[in-house]
């Protein structure tokens, strides 16, 4: 019978670039940087990592097919490395990949790696997929936007719970100003200004309701982790070290965009994914027992009913806890995009999900700075990609060993 990935596997090390528009640097070099962090971090030599996995999402315009960019940019010494992708989940596949390895028994240390360099297509969104977005998409929605996609989330969420307009923007207009205030306070932030309420609510429109500030960018960036095994974490002289406590993963199947049953407000993966990942993790209540959050802000309607859909906020409810300042710095609830979140970072797709873990694990380790959080205990970290009604999530929860 299965029992999970609980305390099976520790996170000795890990890295991350400054994100931004990174000219002066190409992915291989972005990865090295990330690298040279992490394994100071773990305090281990090169040699003793003995698999890889390396996430990244657009190949075409980024580092290309294989994994061969990662083992030639690290001068890994033919050991095994795979590539993973799996939309915006990428560096999050990455992490499941090494940390199912260990877990497995294959191996004792293993690295999992994420990047993409999106600022070179000189394109202020992500390129278009053309023809490697496989045959039926163009035809279940040939002229789609992701704004006008995640807009329409926003406009049946309003529907469902008879908010009125105004209200849910000044809502979504003090997420996206929370998330600055904390990017502010990261010196590895692309966006470090912070924005006003007033400054939000009065940008240009992009897709009704969402404006400027509502929408993420894309990045340059890459982030790495290195686990291994509870013992070989003792053996090495770790203390206080950290373990993954949950990972899941759940696809669309088509229930959303093909039948009746969805009203096109929430993310269903979500709140399956979560459920599972609760119960992987063996948390009973959410909002009392997660310490602090990094979700999938590409929107900040998609952070917002993201906030229910992990069993955070009541049904209907996120509003008021938005408002209330529960998913603040200091509000005393649960802060949300700890680190300023994709509204700050960028969407660099394959290093979005690692970096998320790295702040879990810097505030873990009481290093965040002047971000730094009263003791947190657990960390959860989400991702989301596709569209509202065809998406891949995936969610991890981290802590400290045996919480």
């Amino acid at each position: 019978m299965a029992t999970g990935i609980k305390d099976k596997v520790a996170i000795i090390g890990m890295g991350c670039t400054r994100f931004g528009e990174r000219w002066d640097v190409g992915a291989e070099e972005l990865m090295v940087e990330a690298f040279t962090e992490c394994v100071e971090d773990a305090g281990i030599e090169k040699k003793d990592i003995q698999a890889a996995w390396l996430g990244t999402c657009m190949d075409e315009v980024n580092v290309g097919k294989s994994a061969l960019p990662l083992s030639m940019a690290l001068r890994l010494d033919k050991i095994p490395c795979t590539r993973v992708e799996n939309f915006c989940a990428s560096g999050t596949e990455s992490l499941r990949g090494a940390v199912y390895a260990v877990a497995s028994g294959a191996y004792d240390i293993c690295l999992a790696m994420g990047v993409e360099k999106l600022k070179d297509t000189g394109y202020g969104g992500l390129p278009g997929g053309g023809s490697s977005s496989g045959s039926l998409t163009w035809l279940w929605f040939p002229q789609i936007t992701a704004p006008g996609s995640f807009a329409q989330l926003a406009s049946a969420y309003a529907a469902k719970y008879k908010i009125p307009d105004d209200e849910l923007k000044l809502a979504l207009a003090h997420v996206s100003a929370k998330s600055h205030a904390n990017g502010a306070l990261n010196p590895k932030a692309h966006l470090r200004k912070p924005v006003t309420v007033e400054q939000i609510l009065g940008a240009p429109i992009i897709a009704h309701p969402l404006g400027l500030f509502d929408c993420c960018g894309v990045s340059d960036g890459s982030a790495c982790a290195i686990v291994t095994t509870p013992k070989i974490a003792k053996d090495l002289g770790k203390k206080d070290f950290i373990t993954v406590k949950a990972l899941q993963l759940a696809l669309s199947s088509g229930e959303e965009l093909g039948f009746n049953e969805w009203d096109g407000d929430h993310f269903v993966t979500t709140e399956k994914a979560s459920r599972k990942a609760y119960e992987e993790a063996g948390i009973k209540d959410p909002r009392k027992e997660i310490s602090m959050m990094e979700v999938h802000d590409c929107f900040s309607i998609t952070e917002f009913v993201t906030m229910e859909d992990l069993h955070i906020s009541p049904k209907g409810g996120a509003l008021k806890d938005v408002m209330d300042g529960f998913y603040n710095l200091d509000g005393g609830g649960v802060p949300c995009q700890v680190d300023g979140g994709l509204k700050c970072f960028g969407h660099p797709i394959g290093a979005s999900g690692l970096r998320m873990v790295y702040e879990m694990y810097l505030q873990l380790h009481g290093r965040a700075d002047k971000r730094q959080l009263k003791d947190p205990k657990i960390g959860l970290t989400h991702n989301l990609g596709g569209f509202p009604f065809m998406n891949v999530c995936s969610i991890a929860i981290v802590g400290k060993y045996g919480v």
